[in-house]
């Protein structure tokens, strides 16, 4: 287990676990506001421009993915990235071992990330996944589920590490929630630097009154308007 720097410590023991929970129960969605400082987001998005932290760079346009590109981390993680992928994953294990019961998923998920990703790794997913995205004026990102594989943790991170109205405008973080034999439901959430969103992956439980039944979840950005918008996501599965 990688140390948290104390800041991020702190900002993780000051969050409000059962009202996060029961957002992402409501709405498959959660924000975390200043998760990171605005000097952590610097540092973080300064490291776009060095291309040996990186596994593999992906220019949206070519694969159909929208516009803008975005960078895959190898291993080691840089500092923040690794233990914070650490620290999060055990705090959101109940949830998803609970909305997999509901779901009726036989999956189970362990109580530390190490062993986790050991699962992952001995199936063959050995690339990491945690990554930064970056967004110039018309980039967007098309709706999407980031799976990589057969093991797949349905919860994941991402923390906006620019601040909208300053460094850009437009580029907002868009999820639509498919109900079966409903039409989708789009949520827009309000980001600011720092903050950070837990959103499922692909799939959560919804009660209804015949008992609990699966609803799909995609996400994706709007078009940025100006500037440059940075992100970091950090997804907790490797991939294939």
């Amino acid at each position: 287990m990688h140390p948290l720097p104390p800041s991020l410590a702190h900002s993780l023991a000051a969050i409000d676990w059962p009202a996060l929970t029961d957002s992402l129960d409501q709405d498959g969605s959660a924000v975390v506001r200043n998760l990171l400082s605005v000097t952590q987001c610097r540092q973080l998005s300064d490291l776009y421009a060095q291309p040996a932290l990186f596994r593999s760079r992906v220019i949206m346009a070519r694969h159909g993915f929208g516009r803008g590109e975005y960078q895959y981390f190898r291993y080691p993680l840089p500092d923040i990235v690794q233990p914070l992928r650490e620290s999060l994953y055990p705090l959101l294990v109940p949830l998803a071992n609970r909305w997999n019961e509901h779901m009726g998923l036989t999956v189970r998920y362990p109580t530390t990330h190490g062993d986790f990703i050991q699962r992952c790794h001995a199936a063959g997913q050995q690339r990491p996944t945690p990554l930064l995205l970056q967004y110039d004026p018309q980039d967007y990102n098309c709706l999407h589920q980031d799976l990589y594989g057969e093991h797949v943790f349905p919860l994941q991170v991402a923390i906006l590490l620019s601040e909208p109205g300053r460094d850009f405008t437009g580029g907002e973080f868009v999820l639509t929630e498919q109900r079966p034999r409903q039409q989708s439901r789009p949520q827009v959430v309000d980001l600011k630097q720092g903050d950070a969103l837990v959103f499922a992956v692909h799939q959560r439980p919804v009660q209804g009154v015949r008992g609990y039944y699966r609803v799909n979840m995609r996400h994706g950005v709007s078009r940025v308007h100006s500037g440059r918008r940075h992100t970091l996501g950090i997804i907790f599965h490797d991939a294939q």
